[in-house]
């Protein structure tokens, strides 16, 4: 098992926003996370990440207990995230984005890591030397999602990763998220488009208002009567 969230309850002052959520990712899946606007799943990647601490209850990540540990020492061990709006540094090349995704890794390895990265992602070996600011919305989700492969995740983690983008890049946007699962990759995924998300996840949980009140096989899901008024609007 990659990831073990249990039982963790996460407050913005008195707000409780994430309650008693648990769940599992296991190696090579895709796991995702879908629910509503405010439903938690943003949150729950952040408390994962370290930048927020849950009240009580655990997570572990390669067996480890990564409760109270540092944000960079978790992102050292491989628990990567790709975040919401992209973040890319706009002043900064394409190249220089990649080259800070691996500043936890020896400099030795950037050049095969960025190759990599590039056969994924032709359209950023095109544009290495433009700055990440001249880059097309879809171009700068490409360089979050790179940007976090050259640090060699064992687990990636990826937020809202088709936000604001035009539908046919949505398609290629989870083309690629199927690729680097089909290479190996374990995806913990959180996502509005929902029937994209489970379409190619292994796994899902349905969120709302911070508790997780549905799990099952992505394809049952799929087919839930709940999920598909809710979410899938049908």
């Amino acid at each position: 098992m990659v990831l073990k969230v249990e039982n963790i309850n996460v407050y913005y002052g008195a707000i409780h926003a994430v309650k008693d959520v648990s769940f599992h990712v296991d190696e090579g899946e895709i796991v995702t996370l879908i629910g509503a606007n405010g439903a938690g799943k943003s949150t729950i990647l952040k408390t994962i990440s370290g930048l927020l601490r849950s009240r009580g209850g655990s997570i572990a990540f390669m067996g480890k207990n990564i409760s109270s540990a540092p944000t960079n020492v978790i992102v050292r061990d491989g628990l990567i995230q790709a975040p919401e709006g992209r973040a890319v540094f706009l002043q900064m090349t394409v190249e220089e984005n990649l080259e800070m995704g691996a500043f936890t890794r020896p400099k030795s390895g950037n050049h095969a890591r960025m190759e990599r990265v590039f056969a994924l992602f032709p359209r950023l070996k095109e544009r290495r030397r433009q700055p990440a600011g001249t880059l097309s919305g879809g171009e700068q989700q490409m360089l979050a999602m790179g940007r976090a492969l050259m640090s060699e995740p064992r687990l990636f983690m990826m937020d809202e990763p088709s936000m604001g983008l035009a539908p046919i890049l949505v398609d290629q946007i989870f083309e690629i998220i199927g690729d680097l699962n089909r290479l190996g990759g374990t995806i913990l995924l959180v996502e509005q488009n929902a029937r994209m998300a489970l379409s190619i996840a292994a796994r899902g949980y349905v969120l709302e208002t911070g508790r997780i009140i549905k799990s099952a096989p992505a394809a049952d899901l799929l087919e839930d009567d709940d999920v598909k008024k809710a979410y899938l609007g049908g």
